[in-house]
């Protein structure tokens, strides 16, 4: 299990790079976490053999991990609508009951859901390497932690149970962050700890003594290693913004692409793929000022439309973007963002988050969408109808890729129908577009090398290559002996 002295710690990657790195070693590994909270999420194969959700760290885990992601891997997926408020989706369905209980409330019921996966999944494997979330030591929220504290025991019952705690020593405080959960720790659980991970370092590893040295004497629990700073390890970040604030972010390049970036975004993670892309500058966008030069203009998915396409309008954004639009420049709408180019938006039940929203979208396509209770949830083959002007280099193409929404989009009744640029393997029209702006229901685009070929003539960096990278990193940096014990079929 790797635990993390908070969020951000690196738990994700760290994980990530376990998995792979025992697959390397020819043992069949599994990811675990018990519950996620991000609006990042992938289609896998529900219980049921339906499309279902699971946070995309547990996605791209199973992928580094060489096996096929499962809801097992993530039972529990909290999917933050505001600040008070989270959808409950379990076992890959949105369970609207307990999304209106209170967590301490609902916290049992979601244990047991995660007990059975991790239940199933230990039986198909000889290894399970299980993220924590957020900190194991939060001592106010200990008798309801099923996915720290509840998934360290039950995995204790299974077979032998290690762990890893890792901390951010970027941030300052190291050493007291990592002496800290130590010192919280449930007693019974304490002992299972087998070393300490220092992450993203920067600087000569000597100038950490005695501070190690001191930590083991106090803990009994070693280093077991210093990871060096990677600004670019190839992973999206589970929540956020990456690269956001980074001075070290791609200089201007061929194409800008900017993502307007309001406050309920979901699914960046499919933008990883534009930012390791040559040529490409890929910006986030909160203002105005931050949508000027650019290209394309993005609207990526949100939680709540609603929120966003109003938060566009009290920061002057919308305008901007149908400035964009006037003079010629590209406007891809995606999902939420599809929703947002139309003329209208109903959601009068509060299917998208708010209840009540009946109001006019941007105009940029002549589009009405409807909230629904159900959630369309599927991967599927897509294939691009005849496009133009900046999106004519997709005309044809197919591609893979996958559908989270409650919004039904269709032509609106009362204006000159868009053309159908992309349709599903059902053959339904899930993508229009209107000179220079269009607008598509199907997220993972941009990991189609295909598609990224046909716009730019080139392709990202292949997903197994940065597996290899991040499992390089723990293999170099980590003990190996300590390794070797961790990722043994013995444990």
């Amino acid at each position: 299990m790797v635990w993390g002295t908070s969020s951000g710690a690196g738990k994700s990657w760290l994980a990530t790079a376990l998995c792979r790195s025992a697959a390397r070693r020819g043992i069949a590994v599994r990811p675990f976490k018990a519950q996620n909270m991000s609006n990042n999420a992938r289609v896998v194969a529900g219980l049921d053999g339906r499309g279902a959700e699971i946070g995309a760290a547990q996605y791209f885990q199973a992928l580094a991990a060489g096996v096929e992601p499962t809801v097992d891997m993530n039972p529990v997926l909290l999917k933050p609508e505001r600040d008070t408020a989270s959808q409950v989706v379990v076992h890959g369905r949105v369970d609207a009951a307990l999304g209106r209980m209170g967590w301490r409330e609902r916290s049992a019921t979601l244990a047991i859901a995660a007990r059975a996966s991790l239940q199933r999944l230990a039986g198909t494997c000889e290894l399970v390497v299980i993220e924590g979330a957020g900190s194991p030591a939060e001592i106010n929220l200990a008798p309801q932690d099923y996915v720290n504290l509840g998934t360290a025991r039950q995995a204790r019952e299974l077979g032998v149970f290690d762990s890893l705690l890792v901390t951010d020593i970027d941030r300052g405080g190291a050493f007291a962050h990592l002496y800290g959960t130590w010192a919280l720790l449930p007693d019974d659980l304490r002992g299972s700890l087998r070393g300490f991970v220092l992450n993203r370092f920067r600087g000569d590893p000597a100038l950490l003594e005695p501070g190690p040295r001191d930590l083991q004497r106090l803990t009994s629990v070693p280093l077991a290693g210093v990871i060096p700073m990677v600004r670019d390890h190839g992973l999206p970040d589970e929540d956020g913004l990456f690269d956001a604030g980074n001075p070290d972010a791609p200089k201007a390049g061929r194409l800008r692409i900017a993502v307007a970036c309001g406050p309920h975004i979901s699914n960046l993670d499919e933008f990883e793929p534009l930012r390791r892309m040559p040529g490409v500058q890929l910006a986030w966008a909160r203002s105005v000022a931050e949508l000027h030069g650019a290209d394309w203009i993005v609207l990526p998915g949100s939680k709540q439309v609603s929120g966003d396409l109003a938060w566009l309008r009290r920061h002057g954004l919308d305008a901007a973007i149908v400035r964009h639009a006037a003079a010629g420049g590209a406007v891809l709408g995606i999902c939420g963002g599809l929703h947002m180019l139309g003329e209208s938006l109903v959601d009068l039940q509060g299917h998208d988050g708010e209840a009540g929203f009946d109001g006019a979208g941007l105009g940029l396509l002549p589009l009405a969408t409807r909230y629904e209770r159900d959630k369309r949830v599927r991967r599927s083959t897509l294939r691009f109808g005849r496009t133009s002007s900046a999106w004519a280099p997709w005309s044809g193409l197919e591609a893979t890729g996958y559908e989270i929404h409650c919004g039904v989009t269709l032509p609106h009744p009362d204006l000159p129908p868009a053309s159908v640029a992309l349709r599903d393997d059902l053959g339904e029209a899930i993508g229009w577009q209107h000179g220079n702006v269009l607008g598509v229901h199907a997220h993972g685009l941009f990991e189609s090398p295909a598609l990224l070929r046909a716009m730019w003539g080139a392709t990202a960096p292949a997903l197994g290559d940065t597996f290899d990278r991040l499992a390089d990193l723990v293999d170099g940096h980590l003990d190996r002996g300590l390794l070797d014990r961790l990722l043994s079929r013995a444990g």
